[in-house]
Formats: C-alpha cells, structure tokens, sequence
C-alpha cells in the first residue's frame, strides 16, 4: 500500500521538483557566482549576499517595498472585507450573488498593464481628476503628487490585487453558520456586536489567505512600480529587474533569495496568528 501511495504521489513530486525546487536551487547556486560585465565566474563568494546585507541603499529598498506591502494590505483589507460582507449577507439570492461576483471579477480579465495605463489620464496633470478639482474651484493648479507618485503605485497595486483579498474573504463568510448569527441577535447583540464578535472572527481564516496573496504579490512585483512610479520609487523586484536587465545575475539571485526568505518569514508568522487550515 505505502508503494502504491507513492507511485500516486510521484507525478505532483516530479512537477513539484522539476518546476520549483531545481530552479530555485539554481537560483541558490548563482547567487554564490562572482560575474563581471560580460561573464558569470562559478566560484564561492559573499559578495553578493554582502551587497544586499551591508548596502544602505538596498536596505531602503527593501524597507521602501515593505512599506508598499504594508499599506496595500490595510487598504485592501478595507476594501476587501465590506465587499465580501455585502456579498455574502446583504445579498439574498444566490444568482444575484454570482452576477455581482462576476460583475467584480471580469474586470480582472484584462492585462495589468493595460489597467495600470488607463491610470495616466486620468490622475495626470492634465487628467480628468485634477481637471475636475479645478473646474469646481478645489485647486488653483494641478496637483503632480497623483502621478508617478507612492500614491499612484499603491492606488494602482489596490486596483489590481483587490479581488485577491475579496474572494477568500467571501468564500469564508458564506460558510458561516447563520445560526450563530441568529443566537447573537437573539442574545441582544446588535449589528456592530455581531460584526466585531461573530463575522470577523469567523472571517480570519479568509483574511489570512488573502493576506499571503497580498504579500507574496506586492513583494514581487516589479511592473507596477516602474509604470505607475515613474522611474522614480523602487521596489525589490523593479532592483531584481534591473539586475537581470544588467547581466548582473548572481546578485539578482542573492537578491531573490533574501527577498524570498523575507517572503516566508512575513507568511510563517502570519499562519503562527491565524490557523488557514480550516480552509484548504
């Protein structure tokens, strides 16, 4: 039996070990490389893990997407969890319920550069928002903080990961027993008691998931701060780009590693508070 569990098991290790755990242990491998202009240089040196380790300005980059992590999470959050209770409690009908879930989702369809750029004319100079705030009086003259901004990489990062956090939350929701929420009323808790009591305790398993998408994201992505920063912010994966960009693999993969040790320790603390097993 044992033999036959793993002959079942067998084709989810290759995929597994072909897939991930090879190029990461490349990717391990390298980051141990000298390299010059033109070359890699296989050898065993911490050169690289000494850049990214000693170097100030990596830490502010890394400090700088932390930061980027942090705020998107508190938005997305704020935005994710009354979507999700509206859909879960607010609407009655399960039909009614998909359309609005689809009329959430199909958005997301389309390609993230493609959104992000729809961003421009909007928030620029010249854009629609400020050619509102001037037409009513609001400013005197365009505001240059809504473009190329923290503003417009974080709006942009929320735009595009939100759903992330709305679907786990709602698939947590709609499991709730109603019954509990039936015993609290009838207990005398009112609306807000059984939101902060029943709801989102209930509810963190959801968040928690939704959180690990967040993180895992915003802490890789590259594209969104270079189109919405301007060339101007910077983010561990825009510097793991323009690594690569540069030829300057092994540091890249030093880079990744630590990005990706980071990545792990923000999550294993994350599952340390809140126990998701109750959902996968």
């Amino acid at each position: 039996m044992r033999s036959a569990s793993y002959l079942l098991a067998a084709p989810l290790w290759l995929v597994l070990g072909g897939f991930l755990l090879v190029p990461m242990a490349a990717i391990l491998v390298v980051s141990f490389f000298d390299y010059d202009s033109v070359r890699l240089i296989p050898d065993v040196v911490l050169t690289n893990y000494a850049d990214v380790l000693l170097s100030q300005v990596t830490w502010q980059t890394y400090l700088n997407t932390l930061k980027y992590t942090a705020m998107v999470w508190v938005l997305t959050v704020a935005v994710g969890v009354p979507v999700a209770l509206f859909l879960a409690f607010c609407v009655q009908s399960a039909a009614l319920q998909s359309v609005l879930f689809l009329v959430c989702t199909v958005p997301f369809l389309t390609s993230n550069v493609i959104r992000m750029i729809s961003w421009v004319p909007f928030l620029g100079r010249e854009g629609l928002f400020n050619g509102a705030l001037m037409g009513v009086g609001l400013i005197d003259r365009p505001l240059d903080v809504l473009l190329f901004s923290d503003f417009a990489v974080v709006l942009a990062f929320v735009h595009l990961y939100a759903l992330f956090m709305v679907v786990p939350v709602f698939n947590t929701m709609v499991r709730i027993d109603r019954r509990l929420i039936e015993a609290a009323v009838d207990a005398g808790a009112g609306p807000w008691a059984v939101l902060r009591e029943v709801i989102l305790p209930l509810s963190k398993p959801g968040i928690a998931i939704g959180s690990v998408f967040i993180i895992t994201l915003v802490m890789g992505d590259f594209t969104t701060v270079r189109l919405m920063g301007g060339g101007q912010r910077a983010s561990v994966g825009l510097m793991i780009s323009n690594q690569i960009a540069l030829l300057q693999y092994p540091a890249a993969c030093a880079n990744a590693v630590v990005l990706l040790l980071l990545v792990l320790l923000m999550i294993t603390a994350l599952l340390r508070v809140v126990d998701i097993r109750r959902e996968l």
